[in-house]
């Protein structure tokens, strides 16, 4: 645990270092969980928007995207649950002080004992090698399959506790599991209490209950309420799809872990609507096109796994989350739910008008059903980020920090360099420079040496250098030098739009 804390630590310090991410605030000593993203983290964060956009928008002629208000009218968070139901069930460690989500607490025990089974699967590797079956392993060995009796016997309290909102049967099974806080490693923990995590603002200028607002806690019900008014102007047939990128505020109180909890973060999500009886195989459908999209960024395959919900929201009846090997551990990444007809039928019963669809194949209306795929774009970049940052020890001994960034997320597509600032090389290295502006973001270096600057650009995760030297100006060609193999070839400038082409360009991740 200690050397994940570390990468942790690691990612957050080359983060600030590099102009990735900074603390919001920071010359006023900060503001807890929240943060702000620099002129590198700017870049990258549109650059994982694009992907997910042109994927889910461009890539679908049955999806389309909008963007809508953060303010909504109030009742809609009424009719949606968030104002009754919006709620994380919150436990205190007396000796600490500090206060932890009781679910979350119960997870990370449940993943401890997961750890365990993992080491008797790498034990029995060893042992057996070659010959070693991990599927009949993991259905036979005794050590194995205690645990798993262990982790089923967990959830089974979980799902009975937080389905029932059964406070006094979650702080039990804390007790009974004799869960430590992590910071002060006693038991001495509190009740179990429920916190609703909405924002609250007062609109216009007079204070009272009939202008209180919220600010949203989430982008879908904006997708929810515009159903009919997108599919009538754009004339969607059912299944259709409806994509949204936007800013979400949660009050949470146990935020911590970099960018990965924030009260301030920006979700990427999308509501397919689809006929009654539909939604599981659409649900399916969804499950695996966004395991794909994610694994096609090559951050390792491993580093992915799907997680069953023991608790079912309000409005569900199938949830699953694809979790990633973040440097905390295994963590919800996206979640795909099937959310019935509840949020149209809901927002039907408090608005009083129709949000209903005629489907001309089966000549009736109906209310369709909901299939909705969400990812938090923060702890999306958090995931790129972590897997990418590497510390090599090359050939020579030295050292060097690298982002391996996939090449069309990078922030600067390519540098390029003049190898002196004289016998016009500056110049030459300009003329380059604006041959490729153009198409890709690109930074200009002339400052120390090359190897110095090839490391800088390492750093920060350029796929391509461009060297101008002297030989540039007999036959113009250039030294283009590859990020992660560091291979450096003599090519014609005339070519460098093709060879960075085939590397960085989205298209990259969206064929397949």
């Amino acid at each position: 645990m200690e050397i994940k804390e570390d990468k942790l630590k690691e990612v957050i310090s080359h983060a600030k270092e590099y102009g990735f991410v900074f603390p919001s605030s920071e010359i006023y000593d900060g503001l807890a969980a929240t943060y702000d993203y620099g002129q590198l983290g700017s870049e990258l964060k549109n650059n994982i928007k694009a992907y997910w956009w042109k994927s889910m928008v461009q890539m679908n002629d049955n999806i389309v995207g909008i963007d809508s208000a953060i303010f909504m009218h109030p009742t809609i968070w009424k009719a949606s649950g968030h104002v009754d139901a919006f709620n994380d069930p919150l436990i205190d460690n007396k000796d600490s002080k500090k206060r932890y989500r009781a679910d979350v607490l119960l997870e990370d025990h449940i993943e401890k004992i997961r750890q365990k089974i993992d080491k008797e699967v790498e034990k029995g590797l060893k042992r057996f090698g070659d010959d070693f079956n991990e599927t009949e392993f993991r259905s036979t060995n005794p050590n194995v399959l205690r645990n798993k009796e262990k982790i089923n016997e967990i959830e089974d309290r979980m799902r009975d506790t937080l389905g029932n909102n059964d406070l006094e049967g979650l702080y039990n099974l804390i007790v009974d599991l004799e869960i430590v806080c992590p910071v002060s490693g006693s038991r001495n923990w509190t009740e179990v209490r429920q916190f609703n995590l909405m924002f609250s603002t007062e609109l216009g200028s007079v204070a009272g209950d009939a202008s209180t607002i919220y600010l949203r806690p989430e982008t879908a019900q904006g997708i929810f309420v515009n159903f009919l008014n997108v599919q009538k102007s754009g004339r969607m047939k059912i299944p259709f799809g409806i994509a949204q990128i936007g800013k979400a505020f949660r009050n949470e109180i146990v935020a911590r872990q970099f960018i990965f909890r924030m009260r301030e973060f920006e979700q990427m999500e999308m509501q397919f609507f689809v006929r009654p009886g539909e939604e599981m195989k659409w649900y399916e459908y969804w499950k695996e096109a966004r395991i794909k999209w994610h694994k096609a960024l090559g951050l390792g395959d491993t580093n992915y796994r799907f997680h069953d919900h023991i608790k079912l929201a309000h409005y569900a009846n199938a949830a699953a989350d694809i979790e990633f090997n973040f440097p905390m551990g295994f963590k919800e990444l996206e979640g795909i739910h099937s959310r019935t007809d509840f949020d149209l039928k809901q927002h039907e019963q408090f608005s009083g008008k129709k949000l209903q669809y005629f489907d001309p194949e089966l000549n009736q209306n109906y209310v369709p059903y909901v299939v909705e795929t969400s990812v938090g774009l923060d702890r999306m970049f958090l995931s790129i980020l972590s897997a990418s940052h590497k510390n090599e020890t090359l050939e020579d001994g030295s050292e060097r920090s690298v982002l391996s960034l996939p090449p069309a997320l990078a922030p600067y597509k390519v540098a390029v360099m003049p190898l002196t600032k004289k016998d016009g090389l500056p110049e030459k290295a300009e003329e380059v420079l604006n041959l490729l502006k153009f198409d890709y973001n690109c930074q200009y270096d002339e400052k120390d040496s090359p190897g110095k600057r090839y490391r800088r650009q390492d750093a920060i995760g350029t796929p391509y250098c461009v060297m101008i030297d002297h030989q540039t100006m007999e036959d113009n060609t250039v030294t283009i030098r590859d990020r992660d193999t560091m291979l450096q070839d003599r090519v014609a400038i005339s070519d460098l739009y093709r060879i960075i082409d085939e590397k960085v360009n989205m298209r990259t991740l969206l064929v397949g």
